[in-house]
């Protein structure tokens, strides 16, 4: 057996790699319904609903805890690889998409009085997640593998 069809046969990867996909889509579905206009970055993009980075390391953990045990270290590392995850995505990345936000818009304001400012500059203002964003996408992982898991 070839070392890809090793891969293909991992359950843990595969959960955690659906998880993330998965996201993706419903990010990019959610993003096109409410502002009828297909952005492809959402594809591949960070911030939005659900959070993908909440998908996929609640989908590692669940996976890894069905496969190891809830006793397992692989388990307790995953857990706490996953609780870090989210609290930045809530925390330290939030805040950076809300100061890019107002630093964007005080940008717009600087370009409109004619100063030398680039508007081709703007900063990235997707970059975290609200706590509903997280939960969403933590409990999309814990189904995603699941459903994986049990195949």
């Amino acid at each position: 057996m070839n070392q890809f069809e090793l891969l293909l046969q991992n359950k843990i990867l595969i959960s955690a790699v659906t998880g993330w996909f998965v996201a993706q889509i419903l990010k990019t579905l959610i993003h096109l319904y409410l502002t009828k206009s297909f952005v492809a970055e959402r594809l591949v993009g960070s911030g939005g609903m659900p959070s993908s980075h909440s998908a996929t390391v609640c989908a590692l953990a669940t996976s890894t805890g069905i496969s190891y045990g809830l006793n397992s270290f692989e388990f307790t590392i995953s857990v706490l690889f996953a609780i870090i995850v989210m609290y930045d995505a809530i925390g330290v990345r939030r805040e950076t998409g809300i100061q890019a936000k107002v630093l964007n818009e005080m940008m717009d304001i600087f370009t409109r009085m004619d100063q030398c400012l680039s508007t081709e500059d703007k900063l990235k203002e997707f970059v975290g997640h609200t706590p509903l964003q997280v939960l969403c996408g933590a409990i999309l992982g814990i189904i995603i593998a699941l459903i994986i898991m049990n195949l």
